[in-house]
């Protein structure tokens, strides 16, 4: 069973697709975010989860601070799955409610559209996408990034380390039996960001 952690909705259970994705484990989830409270990186954040899942990623930033939160998932019962988690955590808020929004697509086409800056990227695909894939991904990513964004990629232990691309750099690499973390975080900032609203939103 996945839960909530911390914030708002703290304990409250999340549904899991009953197949086609690889929740990330309690250790790492609470490894992750107690690195991130300890940065200050979620109060008030735009936060875009890609390769949801279930949302638990995107979702508890959302209970712990997060402003925007964007689940992209392509499969969808895992977006059916990302919107009942959504509403959950929604009605669990008291007082200022974070906007949470599903967007059911592929990440590359996604991100071709996508409005940025996001301030938190969770990414944690399927082990078996590409490295090639991956790259891709992180290159589209990199133009929407605010100043100061954190990437966070969630790896098999046996995969090589990411291709960052001009505009994300490695801060760290950090392991958990099967499962590598890298931290990675925005070296440029998006030239939009200034201009513009943190909305991360376009047309679902």
């Amino acid at each position: 069973m996945t839960r909530i952690i911390a914030g708002f909705a703290g304990s409250l259970s999340l549904a899991v697709p009953r197949s086609g994705t690889r929740p990330t484990s309690d250790r790492v989830r609470e490894a992750i975010f107690s690195a991130l409270e300890s940065r200050d990186a979620m109060h008030g954040a735009t936060v875009l989860d890609l390769y949801a899942g279930s949302g638990a990623l995107g979702l508890e930033a959302a209970s712990r601070g997060a402003a925007e939160v964007v689940l992209v998932e392509k499969a969808k019962p895992a977006a059916d799955v990302c919107r009942r988690n959504a509403d959950a955590v929604t009605r669990a808020a008291r007082g200022h409610r974070p906007r949470i929004r599903v967007a059911m697509r592929a990440v590359g086409t996604y991100l071709e559209s996508a409005i940025g800056p996001f301030d938190l990227v969770f990414i944690d695909p399927p082990y078996e996408l590409g490295e090639g894939a991956l790259a891709h991904d992180l290159e589209l990513l990199a133009p929407l990034l605010a100043a100061d964004a954190v990437v966070v990629v969630e790896r098999s232990s046996r995969s090589p380390e990411p291709q960052w691309p001009a505009g994300i750099a490695r801060e760290r690499r950090r392991d958990y039996g099967e499962t590598t973390l890298w931290w990675a975080a925005a070296t440029r900032p998006d030239p939009r960001s200034a201009a513009q609203p943190a909305r991360p939103s376009q047309p679902e």
